[in-house]
């Protein structure tokens, strides 16, 4: 079966989250993604967080369907590699510190002059602009300078952080949105490629809702609330019997009838002054403390079973345990079965988005390190004594 991104050809020279998240999803839509590595050591994230037989087990998961080339991009030789690679190259992506790429001569400038075709995907902290581009910047800064930080947490505890790399995620969206954006520019109009500058604050900021528009007006600054969605009610997570919380997310004018009915509280239901957000958010306390009275008299099941008849939205917190044995999300092929490298089972996240005619799809494995450097040299016309001498030099 054909897939949107058959015939791109991608060159990924990102190392751990952003760039490589992003060069991710182009390959399991068809795209053909080179990855380039350090010899040696690989990318970072080979070694991030729980391991098998020496590699992480999040590598499976982030470099699915790419090639393994290892380059060392700080010799000259590496360098005319990848100009030899761009001139057939679709997109490149990176996430370097802003720079980098100049100086090693394999800046915007000089690609696009090699392949005016060239997409070039640039994730950093900043971006390519402004008095913060040469800070080096990682997510979760990017998370706290783009406001979600601020608003993580309870009140007047310290914010925490989201428990995933959530803005070098992010980022990696923006840049596929972009990347799309302009191969649609490239092919339907003009013919030219151009440079999408994505920032991990920007890219955070870019979820900040209402945020900046409130402050403007009114003054506001939004605090943070805990398990509650400030100006949204009822929205929280409320305790059960059995010590387990319920989300329960009341805010539409008929959920909230609904969901008073099914507690028993016909008395709010039928309040005038609750019949509207505006209205319940200025009696949010109240409102909370009927739900959480009528939660703490049931367990979660049948809190939920009650809710669910309703027809209000509402859930339990997963953890990822809950998350393997969700009859849903095996439904959906959100679990996929695949094997390590030495033919242990491991399940991978399934693939998104779901199209309906061209899904995307897992065709092979995570590379080993440098699997394919041989391969791609020689397509290049590079010898085999030239890749034993540069081998000899630890430039590939």
């Amino acid at each position: 079966m054909s897939k949107p991104l058959d015939g791109i050809r991608v060159l990924e020279l990102g190392q751990l989250i952003a760039g490589p998240f992003a060069a991710k999803m182009l390959a399991e839509f068809g795209a053909d993604v080179i990855k380039v590595e350090p010899p040696g050591t690989g990318d970072p994230l080979r070694k991030w967080r729980l391991m098998h037989e020496g590699t992480s087990v999040w590598w499976a998961a982030q470099s699915r369907n790419k090639r393994s080339l290892t380059l060392d991009l700080r010799q000259p030789q590496a360098q005319e590699v990848i100009r030899k690679l761009v001139r057939e190259t679709d997109v490149l992506v990176e996430n370097f510190r802003p720079g980098m790429l100049e100086e090693w001569g394999l800046g915007w400038d000089e690609l696009h002059g090699i392949n005016p075709r060239l997409v070039m995907l640039r994730v950093s902290g900043y971006g390519q602009t402004g008095p913060y581009r040469d800070r080096p910047g990682f997510g979760v800064i990017g998370e706290a300078m783009g406001g979600l930080r601020h608003l993580s947490g309870e009140p007047g505890r310290t914010p925490v952080r989201v428990g995933v790399s959530i803005g070098d995620s992010l980022s990696a969206l923006h840049g596929v949105i972009g990347v799309l954006l302009a191969l649609r520019q490239r092919d339907q109009h003009d013919g030219q490629g151009q440079m999408i500058d994505v920032a991990l604050y920007e890219s955070v900021f870019n979820m900040m809702e209402s945020l900046l528009p409130e402050h403007s007006v009114f003054g506001a600054v939004r605090q943070p609330a805990g398990s509650s969605l400030p100006g949204i009610a009822p929205s929280n997570a409320y305790r059960c019997a059995d010590g387990k919380y319920a989300l329960i997310a009341g805010n539409g004018d008929s959920i909230f009838r609904r969901l008073m009915e099914a507690i028993g509280r016909n008395d709010l239901a039928d309040d005038p002054a609750l019949a509207h957000n505006d209205g319940r958010v200025r009696q949010v306390a109240r409102i909370d403390a009927a739900i959480g009275e009528w939660t703490a008299r049931h367990g979660l099941d049948d809190v939920l079973d009650a809710l669910n008849r309703a027809r209000i939205p509402s859930g339990k917190i997963y953890d990822v345990a809950d998350i393997a044995g969700d009859p849903h999300y095996q439904a959906r092929g959100m679990l996929l079965d695949a094997e390590l490298d030495d033919g242990t089972p491991v399940k991978l996240p399934g693939v998104l988005p779901k199209l309906s005619a061209t899904p995307g799809s897992v065709e092979s494995p995570a590379p080993r390190l440098g699997q394919h450097t041989d391969e791609i040299l020689d397509g290049l016309g590079i010898s085999e004594s030239t890749r034993a001498e540069w081998r000899a030099r630890n430039i590939i």
